[in-house]
């Protein structure tokens, strides 16, 4: 009777046996999205979030890690690191940017990729922390092995889209990155969400 329903995108299926070397990515949106889908938490399928503002679309594929969450562990980290008061997690699944040379057309897939580095995001105060990662066996990106790697040109445009997507020109910016970090805090990024994950919803794995 298992095999007749689809596992719920964020709580049944596995972040990977490699993670955080290797993580399973659940895609939500692809960059010819002009809406911005998200994962509708109660029942595991894509919702339609809102438009995407003027010409600010996502550059890269986007989605999260499941099975991670973000909340006390990551909300540490992200003060100890940045010396910034981070009142918590932001209560989310850890997002993730795929980088790939193939345009992929459509979003609710999954995909194997390798975390590279990522943006310690705080948004409102909270921690939102964006892994970037490129996608496993890429006959182009894979000679990237660490941010440090990719032109500045591919993170400014990252950059650009993450404090900009939620906000009208009108309005004051309430999105920070405080850093560009590369793949070993990416991976002590990722073991946090993975352990916050479990303290508050370990229940539905076991």
């Amino acid at each position: 009777m298992s095999m007749r329903h689809k596992a719920h995108p964020w709580h049944g299926i596995e972040p990977g046996d490699n993670s955080p070397t290797i993580v399973t990515a659940f895609i939500e949106i692809v960059p010819s999205d002009t809406i911005k889908y998200e994962i509708d938490k109660a029942s595991g399928y894509l919702r339609i979030d809102r438009p995407q503002k003027f010409s600010n679309m996502i550059p890269t594929l986007y989605g999260f890690i499941p099975q991670t969450y973000c909340a006390e562990e990551v909300a540490e980290y992200a003060q100890e690191k940045s010396g910034r008061k981070v009142i918590k997690g932001d209560g989310d699944p850890l997002d993730i940017c795929v980088l790939s040379e193939r345009p992929v057309t459509h979003g609710d897939i999954l995909v194997q990729a390798v975390p590279i580095g990522g943006f310690r995001l705080l948004d409102a105060g909270e921690a939102d922390d964006k892994i970037i990662a490129v996608m496993k066996g890429d006959e182009f990106y894979r000679q990237w092995n660490d941010v440090s790697d990719c032109p500045s040109s591919y993170i400014d445009r990252l950059r650009h889209y993450f404090l900009t997507y939620k906000h009208l020109p009108s309005e004051d910016l309430i999105c920070e990155i405080t850093h560009v970090y590369g793949r070993d805090e990416a991976h002590e990024v990722i073991r946090r969400a993975m352990a916050d994950y479990q303290h508050h919803y370990g229940h539905y794995t076991t």
